[in-house]
């Protein structure tokens, strides 16, 4: 192999042999161009010297025979101009010069000569004419003007001696460099036949090769097709199942809750009917399965990222116990789940609903790269991040924060992937597993609480996800005062209109605010409702459903408060996109009530209302 080589590397020698010779020659070229212009620049700056000396003389002679002070003006051209001129004579003949001689004769000669022609036009100012004029019959002005022109000359011998000697070695290299070239050429193409050879014979080795490596790789790729085939409807199926699982545990608890509530109705309706009146237990069970009915709907709403954000102070460590048995049923058996929570844990200001929605993201994200089979650690602490980790991040704040980590035994992330992962429809998962939604809403959430998140991973060795909130240290919120039953000592008076569009929740709305003791005008719509605010002055509250046909609850109160200003208004709905809610928060000072609620959370809304 290493003979074979050597035809290869002597063409590359010789190449390169030739390309430094010509680099060489053009750096020789360029530095006689520039010789042969900065001698084309002294010459003209020397004839342009002479021809100041000359035009001073023309203009004194001139001056001294008429008189005329016109006749001077090439003279004081001349001397204006002379200084700056000798300058850059100066500049480019330095001392030391092959040419300095001559150049210090030139400025001789021409200080005799500016000197003499200085002193006839004085003499000749102050009336001595004659005297004038015999310095220059003299004829020491000419010889001045001789030496000048003298020196000049011999510059331009010498100029011209220096670029013929350098043209002469110039054509001498080139004359060499043909030769080598010739040779060069010539030693290049009989490799060339050499290479050409042996390339044929090696090409029709590779050919051989090519086509026995042809047959594999179509192989090959039939086989990668019938698994990317495979692994497209698995994963179809995968989804599929994770969707069933989940409207499973979604469907099973619904069912626990209104099998308690269709049982103790049923044995409620039947004591009733046989006079007995012990039906307390069956009420408060079946009042206690809707109220956990509503709890799953309010967590469904929030995971689906409808729930606006309502901020409060969270116990991380309450919260991720709570979540043990949604994450069970979301994760799946196969999934082992661990929690580590940290003792005197700080509190936080966030809303707990999109903190859960943040941690079953997490999970969900962690079950995808564990492959749906490993362990899950949620673990919570309390962490300072000092101004050295700020300053490594700028969009962090210095600070205590609560810690909520996610921990998988998953593939792990390459570097590249985490840089990414935050950037929303960003997704390493198949088109059909994920919108790459995920993390972005995380990464989102956190920063408006005025958190951090951040990832730790590395191929191989699982991830961990970090969410930090700020710690809160303000005052406890005290809990609302709650009712135990019954109406407030405080009886109500006022008159309310109550406006919506299903006749059974209007209804059964109706008989909650009739038991309140409140005077009920109902409405089934948004014009029903403004024609009988309009006949009635008594209405001190408005209690309206928002999502109706036509004109929505927020539009009713916005027209309603034209009429009535001082009208309170009280919203209620199971379900809300933007008429109360903007930037996912409720709007300032909107009164309002989640469907359904208990007659204790009525009461307690519309007193605060009308409060």
């Amino acid at each position: 192999m290493r003979w074979q080589a050597l035809p290869l590397l002597a063409g590359f020698a010789v190449v390169a042999l030739i390309i430094t010779a010509r680099a060489i020659l053009a750096e020789a070229q360029i530095a006689d161009r520039d010789a042969s212009r900065e001698a084309i620049e002294a010459q003209q700056t020397l004839s342009s010297l002479l021809s100041l000396a000359q035009d001073a003389e023309t203009g004194q002679r001139g001056y001294l025979l008429t008189g005329e002070k016109n006749y001077l003006l090439p003279y004081q051209h001349a001397v204006e101009a002379l200084p700056a001129l000798l300058k850059r004579v100066d500049e480019m003949f330095p001392v030391g010069s092959d040419r300095a001689q001559q150049v210090a004769g030139i400025k001789d000669a021409l200080a005799r000569k500016q000197a003499e022609l200085a002193e006839t036009i004085r003499l000749y100012d102050t009336g001595n004419t004659a005297k004038a004029l015999d310095i220059v019959r003299g004829g020491r002005g000419k010889l001045d003007m001789d030496q000048i022109r003298a020196n000049i000359d011999a510059i331009r011998r010498i100029d011209g001696a220096n670029l013929a000697a350098r043209a002469e070695r110039m054509e001498q290299i080139e004359g060499w460099l043909r030769i080598g070239s010739f040779a060069a050429l010539l030693g290049i193409f009989l490799l060339g036949i050499y290479t050409i050879r042996q390339s044929s014979r090696r090409f029709r080795e590779v050919a051989a090769a090519q086509d026995a490596l042809s047959a594999k790789n179509a192989a090959l790729l039939n086989e990668i097709d019938t698994r990317e085939k495979a692994e497209s409807q698995l994963r179809q199926v995968q989804k599929m199942e994770a969707v069933g699982q989940l409207t499973g545990g979604i469907a099973h608890d619904f069912n626990n809750m209104l099998a308690v509530i269709t049982s103790a109705m049923n044995l409620a309706q039947r004591k009733l009917a046989r006079g007995e009146h012990d039906v307390q237990s069956f009420v408060e069970a079946a009042a206690d399965a809707a109220a956990r009915a509503a709890n799953l709907t309010a967590r469904l709403l929030a995971f689906s990222r409808q729930q606006p954000l309502a901020p409060q102070i969270v116990d991380a460590n309450r919260l991720v116990t709570g979540m043990s048995n949604l994450l069970r049923r979301t994760l799946g058996h196969a999934i082992e789940i661990e929690t580590v929570l940290a003792g005197g844990l700080w509190k936080t200001h966030a809303d707990p609903n999109q903190v859960e929605n943040a941690i079953i993201n997490l999970a969900v994200n962690a079950r995808d790269a564990m492959d749906e089979e490993g362990k899950l650690t949620i673990e919570t602490a309390n962490c300072h991040l000092d101004e050295a980790y700020a300053a490594a991040h700028p969009e962090v704040k210095a600070g205590q924060y609560v810690m909520i980590a996610v921990t998988d035994t998953g593939a792990g992330m390459a570097a590249d992937i985490m840089a990414k992962a935050f950037e929303p429809f960003f997704t390493t998962k198949p088109a059909t597993k994920g919108t790459g939604l995920g993390l972005s809403q995380v990464f989102g959430f956190v920063k408006q609480s005025g958190g951090h998140v951040k990832i730790y991973s590395e191929p191989g060795e699982g991830t961990t996800i970090r969410i930090y909130l700020p710690r809160f240290t303000g005052p406890e919120e005290a809990a609302p005062p709650v009712k135990t039953g019954g109406r407030s000592d405080v009886p109500a008076t006022e008159t309310v209109l109550l406006v919506e569009d299903d006749a059974r929740v209007r209804a059964s709305t109706v008989a909650a605010l009739l038991e309140l003791g409140y005077t009920v005008i109902e409405a089934a719509g948004g014009d029903e409702a403004l024609e009988k605010l309009g006949q009635n002055a008594a209405i001190a509250l408005m209690l309206t459903d928002i999502v109706m046909p036509g004109m929505n609850g927020r539009q009713l109160a916005e027209r309603a408060r034209k009429h009535s200003p001082s009208l309170k208004v009280v919203f209620m709905t199971g379900f809300t996109r933007n008429a109360v809610v903007h930037n996912g928060v409720l709007d300032h000072d909107v009164h309002f009530i989640a469907k359904p609620f208990t007659l204790e959370q009525l009461e307690a809304k519309l007193r605060d209302a009308l409060a």
